[in-house]
């Protein structure tokens, strides 16, 4: 005969919380007392009794100074007004998801809508969920629901909001929620049943399916023991559902091949040992892995371990987090991350599962303070060793400039990379740096001095030789590349092409002439430059920019011929003359002589370099590729002819002069 323990039996996060709670408030000394049974457990309600807790069914019976202990499943607002008036401290035990439901009612009811709660009338959680808002609606099925929702047509556009009892069974809340929708047009809606509910019936129902028996552990009380009796009923001929091992009858179970145990939210882990043990004196044939669930479930846990939880509630100060253990575990948000920027209720949400870091065990409470921000930094160290063992590549922002160097954040842990490894030229501000992100190699780890180094120029470096070698692998003249100006140079500009620098000569810069290659391009340019030859052992390339496409002689023969007029820039003075530029890429040369229509001593007393002037061409010598150019000629208008001068004067003289 084959044992499976489900794996959610027992007590929740919110029921292993309100005993604890007790326990600390009974080993405190102090007078308390539970209003009403802290859970429906009468086993757990008589331990706690025989701890010194009391056990009042109303505010007024509490003695004067005793101190009240909430039940998990939750008291209303007046229970809690009236307590105030009583002076009595409250211990507030309440299941942090039933507090949720507490506020979002709340909440609902200020803003004017109609709350409608799903689930048993009667319950103690329902009853004090309906305490926090005046005119709540119960239903306990989508049939009553749609009973009232049906029953006016006005209703169809009251502002409702619609929650359900943690315990609800996902099936009957699924229709409710779909009813309202078909008939609702002002609907909010908040799913709120427990997950680790929700968790617990679905392990149930699949457990069920596969035994022959089922038997079900919880107090009689208990509304999630009965849904899981129910549950398992639906799916297996035989479910014993008991309270304690002392109601287990063997003869139930004999001939059963398979029998799988559940139990309810309030079934402490000891019941759970009794059922165990009983049925390990009757022979049964326990599988090693009940034996282990169990004992994980009343294990001690250690600080500095790590472990996983399912989150059961959020609340503004912490993160409740359900450990499948003995102790209560809660995250507080000042342990979930380092981004103060950051919402909570974007970080994790209810039913998430959450790998953690014990910081601290309170065994007698039953409480252990967790932190999600350590274990990262845990596994941040962790990672960062692992980055310098093997030589990887990681990335984090530039937090601050420090001094000789700047700090980097990688995932919570600080990292300094000098000066000299931040891949800046020397002099240049590291101030730059701060906020962007980055890519380095770690160089230094010391975990006990908290001591990291790192080095962006090392990355930088392998990049740019993996790229380098690249080029060289490829490189062939008149290829063209996309290239970086790097530096200015008095003779031409050096050009990052991808890893390799290439020199474009000053007169390769453009067919313009030109006195310096910052009249042409600026350092940090993005250029479009060609091979025009390399030398791979030396690693010399020699790059040009300007479109050779373009032949500067055949533009200008093909716009100028001898005798034109020409608008021309004065590129440069010489003794004998001045070389004015006609086209870009072709100058003419104005001779001394050819300056003005009188004799000067230098070309420099009429022209200055960057002048524009017109002059003539007066000769194109086309196999030298030479061009004179003249301002004189334009100076000196040719005279007219003496006999077409006598013949103007003639026909212009009056005709009477020549008569006699």
């Amino acid at each position: 005969m084959k044992i499976e323990l489900a794996r959610s039996a027992g007590f929740c996060y919110g029921v292993r919380r309100a005993v604890a709670m007790a326990e600390q408030a009974a080993a405190e000394g102090r007078p308390c007392a539970m209003l009403g049974p802290v859970i429906h457990n009468r086993s757990v309600t008589d331990y706690l009794r025989s701890l010194g807790v009391g056990l009042i069914q109303s505010p007024e019976e509490a003695a004067p100074g005793t101190a009240v202990i909430i039940r998990s499943h939750g008291e209303g607002r007046a229970v809690h007004q009236r307590l105030a008036q009583l002076g009595c401290p409250v211990i507030d035990a309440t299941c942090p998801n039933v507090s949720r439901i507490h506020q979002i009612v709340e909440q609902a009811e200020g803003e004017g809508r109609q709350v409608i709660i799903i689930g048993t009338p009667t319950h103690p959680e329902v009853t004090a969920i309906a305490g926090w808002c005046a005119h709540p609606l119960v239903f306990e099925g989508v049939c009553a629901l749609a009973q009232w929702l049906e029953a006016a047509p006005d209703r169809r556009d009251l502002p409702v909001t619609m929650v359900s009892q943690t315990t609800s069974t996902r099936a009957v809340w699924d229709k409710c929620v779909e009813k309202a929708k078909k008939v609702c047009t002002n609907l909010k809606i908040f799913d709120t049943i427990c997950n680790a509910t929700y968790k617990r019936q679905s392990e149930a129902q699949a457990l069920a399916a596969r035994s022959d028996a089922v038997v079900v552990i919880g107090g009689r009380e208990s509304s999630n023991t009965k849904r899981l009796s129910e549950l398992c009923a639906a799916l297996c001929p035989t479910v014993v559902w008991i309270e304690r091992a002392s109601e287990l009858e063997p003869s139930t179970l004999y001939r059963k091949a398979s029998i799988g145990i559940t139990a309810g939210a309030s079934t402490p882990e000891w019941i759970i040992k009794e059922v165990y043990d009983k049925m390990s004196e009757e022979n049964f044939e326990i599988e090693e892995s009940f034996a282990e669930m169990l004992e994980k479930s009343i294990k001690t846990l250690n600080t500095g371990e790590k472990v996983t939880g399912v989150v059961t509630g959020i609340t503004p100060t912490e993160i409740y987090v359900d450990l499948g253990t003995k102790h209560a575990g809660y995250i507080p948000v000042s342990e979930l991350t380092d981004d103060p920027s950051v919402k909570v209720e974007d970080l994790v949400h209810v039913g998430d599962e959450i790998e953690t870091y014990v910081m601290r065990v309170n065994d007698q409470e039953g409480v252990v303070t967790l932190s999600k921000k350590r274990l990262d930094t845990v596994k941040s160290w962790e990672d960062i060793e692992q980055a310098k063992e093997d030589r990887t590549t990681v990335e984090g922002v530039v937090t601050e400039e420090n001094k000789g160097g700047v700090v980097v954040n990688i995932k919570g842990v600080r990292v300094f990379v000098p000066a000299s490894q931040t891949g800046l030229p020397r002099d240049t501000p590291m101030s730059q740096l701060v906020k962007q992100k980055v890519r380095l190699r770690i160089t230094e780890v010391n975990r006990a001095r908290k001591r990291v180094v790192g080095s962006i120029r090392a990355v930088e470096a392998e990049e740019r030789a993996a790229k380098a070698a690249e080029v060289w692998e490829n490189i062939e003249e008149n290829k063209h590349y996309t290239g970086t100006v790097k530096s200015l140079t008095s003779y031409g500009a050096f050009v990052d092409i991808g890893g390799v620098d290439g020199m474009v000569h000053i007169s390769e810069l453009s067919w313009s002439r030109i006195k310096h290659p910052s009249e042409v391009v600026s350092v940090g340019d993005t250029v479009d430059v060609y091979v025009i030859s390399f030398d791979k052992e030396k690693k010399k390339i020699s790059l040009g920019m300007k479109d050779r496409s373009q032949n500067p002689w055949e533009v200008f023969t093909g716009k100028y011929q001898v005798g034109d007029v020409a608008n021309v820039r004065v590129v440069k003075l010489m003794t004998f003359g001045a070389f004015a530029e006609i086209v870009p890429g072709v100058d003419g040369l104005i001779h001394i002589s050819q300056i003005a229509d009188h004799r000067i001593d230098k070309p420099g007393d009429v022209l200055s370099e960057g002048q524009m002037v017109d002059v003539k061409i007066t000769d194109i010598d086309y196999d030298k590729k030479k061009v004179s150019l003249s301002i004189r000629a334009l100076l000196e208008e040719p005279a007219a002819p003496m006999e077409d001068a006598e013949d103007t004067e003639a026909e212009a003289a009056p005709e009477g002069d020549n008569a006699e």
